[in-house]
């Protein structure tokens, strides 16, 4: 597989069509279709920010390895208990509290770590809470 054709297989496999992805990117809908045709080559940076936004490694995209790792569950396990994450994806996949959290999926693992963090955070504090305590406390 070419650099192109695994851009396009990343995306597709995130179910993005190309005009969401390229603006999502920061890039323009022609660029992606010249990288994804083989047409162009991304600097450096970009492939970066591919791997990235495409949850994969740029070793993967340039065809270094035929092993995309990345594509383990949305909700980053490494820094948080299992059970945690999986609570907080449950919170998250909410309609009523996944607008706080709606760019979670999207977002690189570094900035949904953050926003784990955050959550746990604010749980912790709720249990901390005297009963009948006003909120505003």
């Amino acid at each position: 597989m070419t650099l192109g054709s695994r851009l396009r297989e990343r995306r597709e496999r995130l179910g993005k069509t190309q005009l969401t992805a390229a603006k999502e990117l920061g890039i323009s809908n022609v660029q992606l279709s010249r990288y994804e045709s083989d047409d162009r080559k991304p600097e450096p940076d970009l492939l970066g920010r591919f791997a990235e936004y495409y949850k994969t490694t740029a070793d993967y995209l340039l065809g270094l390895t035929g092993d995309s790792t990345m594509d383990g569950p949305a909700v980053p396990t490494s820094s948080a208990p299992a059970a945690e994450a999986a609570a907080f994806e449950e919170f998250m996949r909410n309609p009523e509290h996944g607008l706080f959290f709606k760019d979670y999926l999207d977002a690189p693992e570094a900035r949904q770590e953050e926003m784990l963090r955050f959550w746990t955070f604010l749980r912790e504090q709720e249990r901390l809470r005297k009963p009948g305590r006003n909120p505003d406390e």
